[in-house]
């Protein structure tokens, strides 16, 4: 368990610590680093809106468990997406730092699948609403 925390935590520093960073490879075409600070950028939008939805589905439906699972689900998504954006812009940066090819993410279809699925409950929830 020990060693899990560690790792999270040496992931963590390794996010914030801009002189390693500097120090790793050589700088890569400024618009590249730029474009990948403006994919970051996007993925943080795409989890704002999450939370927003979560946020929103707490007000608006009428209470049960499909509200709480569904706010509950907006809600953690909305923080993976933002942890999965750092991660990946770090992890990118330092690619292209070091002349290696850019990292693979299947989180982005990981993510589409979610959003159905949600959309999916969503629209049974409105359905099921309109019956009452």
């Amino acid at each position: 368990m020990d060693s899990i925390i560690d790792g999270v935590w040496t992931v963590i520093a390794r996010w914030f610590d801009s002189d390693a960073e500097q120090k790793v490879g050589t700088t890569p075409d400024y618009r590249f680093s730029l474009a990948n600070e403006r994919t970051f950028l996007a993925w943080l939008r795409t989890g704002l809106a999450l939370l927003g939805g979560g946020l929103a589905v707490v007000q608006f439906l009428p209470p049960g468990w499909l509200r709480f699972a569904l706010a509950t689900a907006l809600l953690v998504l909305g923080g993976a997406v933002a942890i999965r954006a750092i991660d990946h812009w770090t992890r990118s940066e330092r690619a292209m730092r070091q002349g290696r090819d850019l990292p693979p993410s299947r989180f982005p279809a990981v993510l589409a699948l979610a959003i159905a699925a949600g959309a999916a409950a969503l629209l049974l929830t409105v359905v099921l609403t309109a019956l009452h």
